[in-house]
């Protein structure tokens, strides 16, 4: 049987002994660290959704006589008829309502709430707000869609 004196002072030890104290630099720089990360996660994150276009969610056909959007008439007062394609102009608008009359009667138009590009093709009749603009004759963010 072993001694009991013997296997007691193995197990037990002095606490008032002078343990080497951390460096507070260690905790700063582990939380330095940690902060660097996180920024940089989400910077890669934003980017990519960014490229992608991963806010916007496709709608899922898109038929004649539907209206697509928002029915608050009284924040898109402004409407225009045409057919949509892809493309602004100098920088101002994503897409462009091609409408009788040529190219200076083209309504250039974007939107903070819809995926236009569904629409590219289709003779559409639009409602948004118009935008001040510096080179086109109509910008408008385009809140409702009605297929015609």
């Amino acid at each position: 049987m072993p001694d009991m004196q013997t296997s007691n002072a193995t197990v037990m030890h002095s606490f008032t002994q002078n343990k080497r104290s951390s460096s507070p630099a260690k905790p700063l720089f582990i939380l330095l660290i940690a902060v660097c990360l996180g920024i940089g996660a989400g910077y890669g994150i934003a980017r990519y959704s960014a490229k992608t276009g991963t806010s916007v969610l496709p709608l899922p056909d898109v038929n004649k006589g539907k209206v697509y959007g928002s029915n608050d008439t009284s924040i898109f007062k402004d409407s225009a008829e045409g057919v949509l394609q892809p493309g602004g102009s100098a920088g101002e608008g994503q897409y462009h309502l091609v409408r009788p009359g040529g190219e200076s009667q083209n309504v250039y138009v974007t939107s903070s709430t819809l995926d236009l590009s569904q629409f590219i093709g289709k003779k559409v009749k639009v409602w948004g707000q118009t935008q001040a603009s510096q080179k086109v004759g109509w910008l408008m963010d385009v809140g409702r869609v009605e297929i015609e």
